[in-house]
């Protein structure tokens, strides 16, 4: 059953859906989407487009995103249908939650909740304004640091999850603001202990943020997921892409670039400006450290997603008191020049 949230007159982009994973009738797609209509396109990847569409509760609409397969892409049914089993059986806040899909034919469908803000690459990225402020940053890789760390240890079965393509562009953001992984085509499950191993050819994910590990030895563990995040922290922090060519035309790798501006003592100069002021050194400080264990070249060095969050949340606290005290040192410096300034007319 379908529960919504908000004035019952407008149309709804939050919703729980707590029965098993839907299958669509090809005609509903088609409604919804308004025959695939191209002004309805929100979103392009390799799997190919998705379309923000409306779906029913009893009379009242909601908001869904439908995303369909191209027929030409090298995505096919085996990662349509790894997704539908995958999400099918896990249900987590920070985990975008699949309501259905739809295999007619050739097409293959997939139906998703909407996520008003898009993803975190769009927020950082695009041209959205007005951007991100640093502790919603944080709350963010907090909320998908969750989502990992469910997918690796706490999905309450025997086996772990590995997600194999976390990224930016597959950290969609409620209209809360809440974070939610998605894109579970590439996961894998195994013992939550044991490693994964690959051959060369079969390993899988995106440039940027593929742990080296993984790819120079086709040993996939959870602590993958641990180094793409740590790419993500660092695409937070600096606001460039994981492969950015305005990095450097001979180092367009957002790691080995950050790793060498850090080693010269130049952390400050790669931090987004739109943010730097908002940063306390301490802070700072702690959140590179974090991200630093997390790209470790050695996976067994690297943290688990719990001591991630953990540290995550200190820092979340520490910035926000450090917040809580520059605000009241300069209205206790307003209130002295106001003061002054009304003590001064009076003579």
């Amino acid at each position: 059953m379908l529960t919504t949230s908000g004035d019952s007159n407008e149309y709804h982009t939050s919703l729980q859906w707590s029965q098993p994973c839907r299958h669509f009738e090809y005609k509903e797609i088609l409604l919804a989407t308004e025959n695939f209509d191209e002004s309805l396109v929100i979103g392009r990847g390799g799997f190919g487009k998705v379309y923000k569409g409306t779906i029913f509760n009893g009379s009242t609409p909601v908001f869904v995103a439908i995303k369909r397969l191209d027929l030409m892409s090298k995505q096919g049914a085996t990662q349509f249908w790894a997704e539908v089993e995958m999400l099918s059986n896990l249900r987590h806040i920070h985990l975008v939650c699949l309501i259905g899909y739809c295999n007619h034919k050739k097409e293959m469908i997939l139906v998703y909740e909407y996520m008003h803000n898009g993803s975190l690459e769009e927020r950082l990225h695009g041209r959205c304004t007005p951007p991100l402020s640093w502790l919603q940053r944080l709350k963010i890789c907090i909320g998908a640091g969750h989502g990992l760390h469910y997918l690796h240890t706490d999905t309450g079965i025997e086996i772990g999850v590995i997600h194999r393509d976390f990224k930016s562009s597959n950290i969609l953001l409620h209209e809360s603001w809440t974070a939610k992984i998605s894109d579970f085509g590439l996961s894998r499950i195994g013992p939550k202990s044991q490693a994964l191993t690959y051959g060369k050819a079969a390993v899988k994910g995106t440039f940027g943020y593929l742990d080296p590990s993984y790819f120079l030895t086709g040993r996939l563990t959870s602590k993958s997921d641990v180094y793409a995040f740590g790419v993500v922290m660092l695409e937070v922090l600096c606001r460039k892409h994981a492969v950015d060519t305005t990095l450097d035309e001979e180092q367009p790798n957002l790691v080995r670039w950050a790793q060498e501006s850090i080693r010269k003592g130049k952390l400050k100069h790669i931090i987004d400006s739109d943010i730097r002021d908002q940063i306390s050194t301490k802070c700072l400080k702690e959140f590179v450290g974090i991200a630093q264990r997390c790209l470790h070249s050695d996976p067994k060095h690297r943290p688990t997603m719990a001591e991630v969050v953990v540290g995550l949340e200190y820092v979340v606290t520490l910035q926000e008191k450090i917040s809580s005290c520059t605000q009241r040192a300069r209205r206790t410096i307003l209130c002295r020049i106001l003061d002054t300034f009304h003590l001064t007319s009076n003579r």
